[in-house]
């Protein structure tokens, strides 16, 4: 396989800037098997579950990861993007632009935080640094929005950019596919008989690291952060005992069941780190049905989606859902691969 197979032009103006009120989204239908299109709401999402079916959902929680600042010895002006906590004072970041970011510089965030750059992974430009006191560190950093959303943060981003359900601190990027739920929705499927199961993968900047090589198998994933609690793998193995469907919210959720799935589509508590890659052709072991938005030509999102679906289909679909105005990326509309 190569990048240039998922590559596809996109109009930069159906890059969503701002997100529709949850559960306001559009919402496209891809029957796999029948290689159907059906157009609808997202409120629209009920008719496609059964009883015994399961909604497994990442309840990661974007923090506010950005800071801007400046390099203390020359005022240079810069971005820091939290990535992951060492320990008590140590923090992995990104810093933009690089060159701004070399071991040994103080840097000063916000006008109020103090850190130093300690070492650079040469390979994927990230930094460790250590702060002075990062006690309050979270209070003073915003929403790291995505770069192909061109503004500052606005107030209601910082609710709006996160799951009703986020429980767990720890994303750097939303896990998308889970904004459009609302309370309503969720309610509608509990009492419809579908059992709701957490899992976590707090998201990192690797999920959305560029493919830079045409073969695709050469490319590595950063390995992120997961659990799946007894509770959730109880529920997810209940619902397939059942002959239940399970229902992934997000290819951040296919990537925990498919790392802890065994050959016969059941899962157990686990927790670790996961850099599974998945592009066509993947057999899938325990996910039924895809919720999703729509994703970057060449990612490895859309890599993922094609190898659930079928490249030639995705491709198809979103060559339609273009035509037919459908809104893209994090804050975009709504896909349902059947």
């Amino acid at each position: 396989m190569k990048k240039s197979d998922f590559v596809f032009d996109l109009p930069k103006e159906l890059i969503a800037q701002y997100p529709r009120d949850r559960g306001q989204s559009r919402l496209f239908v891809l029957y796999r098997k029948r290689r159907k299109f059906e157009h609808k709401s997202f409120k629209d999402i009920m008719q496609y579950v059964k009883k015994d079916d399961c909604l497994v959902i990442n309840n990661s929680k974007v923090i506010p990861a950005r800071f801007y600042g400046y390099r203390e010895s020359s005022s240079g002006k810069l971005e820091l993007l939290l990535i992951e906590k060492m320990d008590d004072k140590r923090w992995k970041v990104l810093i933009f632009p690089g060159r701004k970011g070399r071991v040994g510089d103080f840097l000063v965030l916000e006008n109020k935080l103090r850190c130093r750059v300690l070492e650079i992974d040469e390979k994927t430009g990230e930094r460790i640094v250590e702060f002075e006191d990062d006690k309050n560190l979270l209070e003073f950093g915003s929403v790291p929005l995505p770069p192909y959303i061109k503004r500052r943060p606005k107030r209601e981003d910082k609710n709006r950019y996160q799951t009703i359900y986020a429980e767990k601190d720890g994303s750097v990027a939303a896990p998308t596919a889970g904004l459009h739920f609302d309370e309503e929705t969720l309610k509608q499927f509990k009492g419809k008989g579908v059992d709701i199961a957490k899992v976590t993968l707090h998201v990192g900047p690797g999920t959305f690291r560029p493919v830079r090589e045409e073969d695709i198998e050469k490319h590595e994933m950063e390995s992120e952060r997961y659990e799946i609690s007894e509770e959730a793998a109880e529920s997810i193995n209940r619902s397939i005992a059942r002959g239940g469907d399970i229902f992934a919210v997000g290819t951040t959720t296919v990537r925990v069941l498919e790392t802890v799935a065994d050959k016969e589509g059941r899962v157990r508590e686990k927790k670790g780190r996961t850099d599974l890659f998945i592009y066509p052709p993947y057999k899938f072991k325990v996910v039924n049905h895809l919720i999703t938005n729509f994703h970057l030509p060449g990612s490895t999102l859309i890599m993922l989606v094609s190898a659930f679906a079928d490249k030639e289909i995705i491709l198809k679909a979103y060559r339609l859902a273009i035509t037919r105005r459908y809104n893209f990326y994090s804050y975009g509309d709504a896909m349902l691969i059947l």
